[in-house]
């Protein structure tokens, strides 16, 4: 009974490690972070990938751009596959800082394959005291 019961502990344990590991960091395009320009990066650059690309690309035509996930602390950028998320719930964590993808990261591509998104927190309310 005591091996049955380490058995499935172990497949268990198993299953939850192959789940991947957590990555947090700043998340926004390939482009972007290439050149540095977290703040400064165009909203067109999460809709079709690189600045001006809205006038290489037909109106109402829809493209999937690549993301990447920059740490702050090492200076590492993986490109993201988010083929097994939903791309919409990424909104509320593009160009922020503090954003945790949960995957499997491929070494060879330095592609991390995305199971789960954690949005950071939402900031703090503030109460301002004082003459405008």
């Amino acid at each position: 009974m005591k091996k049955v019961a380490l058995v499935a502990l172990a497949l268990v344990t198993g299953l939850f490690a192959s789940e991947g590991q957590e990555f947090e960091g700043l998340l926004t395009t390939p482009a972007c972070a290439a050149q540095g320009a977290f703040n400064d990066c165009y909203l067109e650059n999460y809709t079709c990938g690189s600045d001006g690309c809205f006038k290489k690309i037909n109106a109402g035509e829809t493209t999937k751009p690549k993301l990447a996930l920059f740490q702050h602390g090492t200076g590492k950028v993986y490109t993201i596959d988010v083929s097994k998320l939903k791309v919409s719930e990424l909104g509320e964590g593009m160009n922020k800082n503090g954003v945790v993808i949960v995957g499997i990261l491929d070494e060879k591509t330095n592609t991390i394959a995305a199971t789960e998104f954690k949005a950071p927190p939402p900031p703090k309310k503030s109460f301002f005291k004082g003459c405008l």
